[in-house]
């Protein structure tokens, strides 16, 4: 077939609301053609085609439409049925304008829960039955009926806790009123509260530090007093905030709720609404109904399980004999011609190589390279531990006799990787593998030899199979019955003298220390049970010098793990890196993690998700406990699966996080509703904002607007709950405030308002063709700042606003409302580009135009708090290319940093020179603006270095949870951040092995650099406004 587009597929394309003519196909024979409209939905087009049907021959055949499903061939060449009728024909695309009607079969609830899933995760559940995979058949079994019966026990909770799992209380880290209330010395604070289904509202005085039940019991009271009711309890009531899903309930002080800490702050009167409990269980009833419906469907069609096989098994202990694979053969290898073609396989245990590198025979290059041969390796079966991962690099080396002479490249040097793969030694169960194995390699290019094998990734197989490159392995039959790892028993006791223990205290104080000699190895091994006692923080050092490789050092070390105390969550995260797969080490991680609040668990969510990718199977400890939660906490639910929706796309865990999002779905079937009506306006933000990125012509703000205003996606673009923050309620796009961006990716600004707060807006920027990842990582890192800087009662006022990644190059960013870029109040305070820069007047004086008069005191305040704030965090997180384009301030004085592509020293460089000669941005007229004007000001100043010193010492107290926080992240593929390498700018600038004072002096000097260098920053943002400057 020649090149071309075929099918709908430009039809789908189009806006607007044009019929389009299909062709219909009953069961009864009968052919049906006529016109429907583009958002006409599937349950609409099934009315038409039966009344159609009504004046054709054979309509008696037909019976209740309901007992009917449309099929089609979708976007992707695959039949599919149309369960979910409620979707548009233009959301389905056909490929052809051809729908046929067939009678339905099995289970029509099981089957439009299926197609909800599909739909939701992107991936269609065949996909995982077509993997014909006893390990994908097994988790996929195991973890429904782990979720199912987790979501039984919810709907079975009190509707006080029920709540605590739908709408968990939003707190600040702790309890402390703002800064604002205690100068005024402020005692009590008016809050409104109205009854539902009720216009009356009255407005209490309440002690910020009253609970939530004094609060309820006051309004109570003043409704009984004013209507003369009868007093009811207030344990039947929770207050919502109004027009949001985020309710104020249990055992928390009233200020410490974020609505009600940030209305405080903002002098804003808080706005609640008192909510009974029946209104409560009648929701908890309603998604009970839901839930059983689906539940009970399918335990009416499930089998009962098989009985297991007992058969004859040997203990891999027991083969002391070197293992060996055969290499047989290679499939679509494509390398040049005039090389040879070599495997290279090597043992590993997480970074650690168990054994020499194997390496095969050369043999010319073919597109089926066959080697048949036996690759032993230098070490015995029976000291295989448990992870251990077979790791294999095809490369071509050129022929010896056609190197040019002279040359200085030694025999045998890689001059062509081609590609990489791993596969684990044992399978799911525990089984020493057998039988011949497909490997689909993946590409690589590396740059030496010894970096060929890739340890780190992934265990799956390329599913690309048609043309990825191909290896036949053979695992031998050692024994005639299958071999088992064996369970570990047995434990030994060790005896050591007083000047070992002086040597081990040596190694533990010194927090850098990790390169050990052999006898220090040895020492630290014979006092593994002291380490254990007075050292327990320093496991991970333990494990990494452990000989995996000799089974009985293994049987210690885990009998070791049993008896280890639990370690705080923040040394405990280090062990989920794929240096320690071991699985024990894995389970006593999760169990440390346990302990975690669900706050808490929020905080690192994002790192626990990487860290997924470096599991050997499907079932681990780590996926159990994240569904474990995330079915108990609705919010923890909703942000791990837009963490692993966003990543679906990727090739090596496409598989993996499609079958937690199936389970986690499964066990949360009322959600799916509302991740739908999210994952549905996903799509019209992207289908706008192609629209505006690759139309044929030049697109205005108003053909945008006109795109919005129809239909379809005015539907899709209302009442849904906000992916960066589930309790808020994005109930109606205002259209005419929309727009996008002049930037190169045209993002889109979109407006949206709520009719229950009036004057409430709330705006989201959408992203399409930039990872956000990097964003939010930092982002996530600077909201952990502020929680450890509130804990010690320093609140520096930051912003770190939403960002999600929702997709591929895909995401979504919160608008911070009345704000603006420092480079567009300089530029608008002068009339030249060139000179807007160092006008230092420019921020103070627009600040004045913002806060008249008493305000503007306050808001110098929050400028010298937020600017110490973002001088520490972008100084510590080593954030690069900062402009003025790049720093904005709000109304209210709080300065804050956007745009975060380049961190951890990644400073933007031109002509080989490094534009950004300065550790943080501190400028002449921030220091104008903290000296109130005043050039002789230095106490103001003195107390901004203050904030500044303080903030530091607090995060240096905790530097080795940002290190180990960003040593999780190398499974995610960041450009900046993909070795240790990378985390040793973060090492430095947290000074860790350093006292607090020399950790502190050098502050100090990098402050004082800052502050003296300020002209060179002033020097980049001159360059950059005259760059930038738009002006006519």
């Amino acid at each position: 077939m020649p090149p071309g587009k075929y099918g709908m597929q430009e039809e789908w394309e189009k806006e607007g609301d044009q019929a389009i003519n299909m062709d219909f196909l009953l069961p009864t024979g009968i052919f049906l053609k006529f016109p429907v409209s583009r958002n006409d939905t599937i349950k609409s087009i099934k009315k038409m085609v039966w009344k159609n049907a009504r004046s054709e021959a054979l309509f008696c055949g037909l019976g209740d439409p309901d007992g009917y499903v449309f099929t089609c061939i979708n976007e992707t060449a695959e039949r599919e049925e149309l369960e979910e009728e409620s979707r548009r024909i233009s959301d389905v695309r056909p490929f052809m304008c051809v729908l046929r009607l067939v009678a339905r079969e099995g289970d029509r609830v099981e089957k439009l829960t299926n197609a909800q899933i599909s739909l939701l995760i992107g991936k269609g559940l065949h996909e995982f039955e077509a993997q014909k995979n006893d390990e994908v058949n097994e988790f996929r079994t195991k973890m429904r009926a782990f979720c199912e019966e987790k979501a039984q026990d919810r709907q079975s909770l009190p509707w006080q806790k029920w709540m605590e799992y739908s709408f968990p209380c939003e707190l600040e880290p702790c309890c402390s009123l703002p800064q604002s209330l205690k100068t005024k010395n402020i005692k009590k604070i008016f809050i409104n509260v109205k009854f539902e289904a009720s216009d009356e509202s009255f407005m209490l005085q309440q002690d910020p530090h009253d609970l939530p039940l004094v609060l309820m019991k006051s309004a109570l009271k003043k409704k009984a007093t004013v209507f003369r009711l009868m007093r009811q309890e207030p344990e039947d009531y929770t207050l919502q905030v109004n027009g949001r899903w985020d309710f104020i309930y249990g055992k928390h002080p009233l200020c410490q709720f974020k609505y009600i800490f940030s209305c405080l702050r903002n002098g804003q009167n808080p706005h609640l609404t008192m909510v009974h409990y029946s209104t409560v269980t009648k929701c908890q009833e309603e998604q009970g109904r839901m839930c059983n419906q689906v539940y009970k469907s399918r335990s009416l069609s499930r089998p009962p399980p098989l009985p297991l096989k007992k058969q004859n098994t040997s203990s891999l202990w027991s083969i002391n004999e070197p293992f060996h694979i055969h290499l047989v053969q290679g499939k679509r290898v494509n390398a040049d011609e005039g090389m040879k073609l070599v495997v290279q396989a090597g043992l590993f245990h997480g970074s650690e190589l168990l054994c020499k590198v194997v390496t095969s025979s050369e043999v010319t290059v073919s597109s089926e390279p066959l080697w048949n041969q036996k690759l032993e390796f230098d070490i015995n079966v029976a000291d295989l531990p448990r992870m251990s991962r077979l790791c294999f690099a095809l490369y071509g080396v050129i022929e010896k006799t056609k190197k040019p002479r002279g040359t200085k490249k030694k025999n045998k040097k890689a001059d062509c990787p081609i590609a990489w793969v791993n596969t684990m030694v044992f399978d799911y169960k525990d089984q020493l593998k057998t039988g011949e194995f497909h490997l689909s390699t993946w590409p690589c290019v590396p740059d030496e030899k010894s970096d060929l094998l890739n340890p780190m990734g992934t265990v799956e197989k390329n599913p690309n199979v048609d043309s990825a490159a191909e290896l036949l392995i053979h695992f031998p039959n050692i024994r005639p019955h299958p071999l088992y790892y064996p369970p570990l028993e047995k434990n030994y006791c060790v005896m050591f003298i007083e000047a070992e223990y002086f040597k081990l205290k040596e190694f533990m104080d010194n927090k850098n220390y990790t390169e050990f000699f052999e006898d220090e190895k040895e020492l630290l091994w014979k006092l593994r049970t002291e380490v254990r006692d007075h050292y327990p923080e320093s496991l991970s050092k333990l494990l990494l010098i452990t000989k995996w490789n000799k089974r009985e050092d293994v049987v210690q070390m885990v009998n070791l793990l049993r008896n280890w105390p639990d370690l705080p969550a923040i040394h405990a995260l280090e062990l989920l890196d794929y240096s320690f797969p071991d699985p024990a080490v894995r389970s006593f991680t999760i169990r440390c993690l346990r302990k975690l609040s669900d706050d808490e668990l929020l905080h690192y969510l994002i790192q626990l998700v990487q860290v997924l990718k470096y599991e050997s199977y499907l079932d681990c400890d780590l996926t159990t406990f994240l569904l474990e939660r995330a079915l108990s906490n609705r919010r923890i639910g909703h942000f791990l699966f837009w963490h692993l929706r966003s990543e679906t796309h990727v090739a090596s865990v496409g598989l993996r996080f499609g079958l937690i999002l199936e389970a986690y779905c499964r066990g949360n079937i009322h959600h799916i509703k509302l991740l739908t009506k999210q994952n549905e306006a996903l799509g019209k933000m992207k289908a706008l904002s192609d629209f505006v990125k690759l139309g044929s012509q030049k697109v205005t703000a108003e053909d945008l607007k006109q795109c919005i205003r129809q239909e379809s996606y005015l539907e899709a673009l209302s009442d849904l709950l906000s992916p960066l923050n589930p309790s808020i309620i994005l109930s109606e796009i205002c259209t005419d405030r929309c727009r996008f961006m002049d930037s190169k990716m045209k993002p889109l600004w979109l407006m949206f308002k709520n009719p229950a707060v009036e004057g409430d807006m709330v705006g989201i920027i959408f992203k399409n063709g930039d990872d956000l990842r990097q964003d939010m990582l930092t982002l996530q890192m600077i909201q952990l700042m502020e929680n450890l800087w509130k804990k010690e009662g320093l609140d520096l006022r930051m912003i770190p606003y939403g960002c999600l990644s929702t997709g591929n190059k895909m995401g979504l960013i919160e608008v911070v409302k009345n704000s603006d870029t420092i480079a567009n109040i300089q530029r608008n305070s002068s009339n030249s580009a060139a000179t807007a820069a160092f006008n230092k007047d420019a921020l103070l004086n627009w600040l004045k135009s913002k806060n008249p008069e008493d305000k503007l005191d306050q808001a110098i305040e929050e400028f010298t708090l937020s600017c110490a704030g973002y001088c520490v965090a972008t100084y510590v997180l080593g954030i690069g290319d900062r402009h003025n384009d790049n720093i904005m301030i709000r109304e209210t004085g709080q300065l804050f940093h956007i745009d975060f592509g380049h961190f951890l020293g990644n400073f933007k460089r031109k002509l080989g020179i490094n534009r950004e000669r300065v550790p943080f941005i501190l400028t002449y007229d921030f220091v104008h603006v903290i000296q109130q004007g005043r050039t002789n000001n230095s106490e103001k100043f003195e107390r901004f270095r203050e904030y500044c010193e303080r903030a530091y010492k607090i995060l240096c107290r905790n530097g080795t949870l940002f290190v180990n926080l960003f040593a999780m992240m190398k499974a995610a593929g960041l450009p900046e951040l993909t070795s240790f390498k990378d985390i040793q700018y973060l090492k430095d600038s947290l000074a860790l092995g350093k006292t607090e004072d020399e950790a502190l002096k050098n502050f100090k000097v990098k402050f004082n650099e800052a502050l003296r260098e300020s002209w060179k920053t002033k020097v980049n943002w001159m360059m950059h406004s005259l760059a930038k400057d738009n002006r006519p």
